[in-house]
């Protein structure tokens, strides 16, 4: 569509880089037979499944924003409270992995702690967008397509960075534990995490 803002359209693809980081959450598969791990693992995956689905649905609403042409404060509102989602997800899921507690594997307290502590640095950066999103002027297009810009940078650079942690928390038989888990499969099936 000729007239859409893309701009819209980068913040959109900026976002769709920053659900990976939860869906990242669901290892690949493989068997062991460590009771206390599956347990752990089920806890996790069991409280991230609706934070995942919460946060694919604040994509989803992004998308459908800047599908069209849509107005400025309809588009501050949706991003708004998208944003606003997405901090909230990101804490619960710090909260159940913190609530889980060290997975019983080697290194495991630091693993948890450093995952912990970037899923609410990644709830704390969502919050602080939501706020320079209810700011900007809708009543200056030019202004609003500016700022909106500023947000699709520092989104980009959220969904670049801040996935190191968890990473490590899903390396070897952790991520293999989570892997055998439904609600973590289903978490990883969902289409946001499959389109490419």
């Amino acid at each position: 569509m000729e007239g859409t803002n893309p701009v819209n359209k980068k913040l959109a693809a900026a976002l769709s880089g920053g659900a990976v980081l939860v869906l990242a959450l669901s290892g690949c598969s493989s068997d062991n037979g460590n009771e206390k791990l599956n347990s752990w693992a089920k806890s996790v995956c069991d409280s991230v499944q609706p934070q995942a689905k919460k946060i694919e649905d604040a994509n989803a609403a992004i998308q459908k924003e800047t599908s069209d042409n849509s107005k400025p404060a309809d588009v501050q509102s949706t991003d708004s409270k998208a944003f606003q989602d997405m901090s909230d997800a990101y804490k619960a899921i710090g909260a159940a992995v913190d609530k889980a507690g060290a997975p019983p594997v080697d290194g495991g307290d630091k693993k948890q702690k450093d995952a912990v502590k970037e899923l609410n640095s990644i709830s704390t950066s969502y919050a602080s967008l939501k706020k320079q999103v209810d700011k900007l002027d809708t009543k200056d297009q030019a202004k609003f397509a500016d700022g909106l810009k500023g947000i699709a940078g520092e989104l980009d650079k959220l969904s670049q960075s801040g996935s190191d942690a968890l990473k490590k928390l899903e390396e070897g038989d952790v991520g293999k534990a989570m892997a055998k888990q439904n609600s973590c499969k289903s978490a990883s099936a969902s289409p946001a995490a499959t389109k490419s």
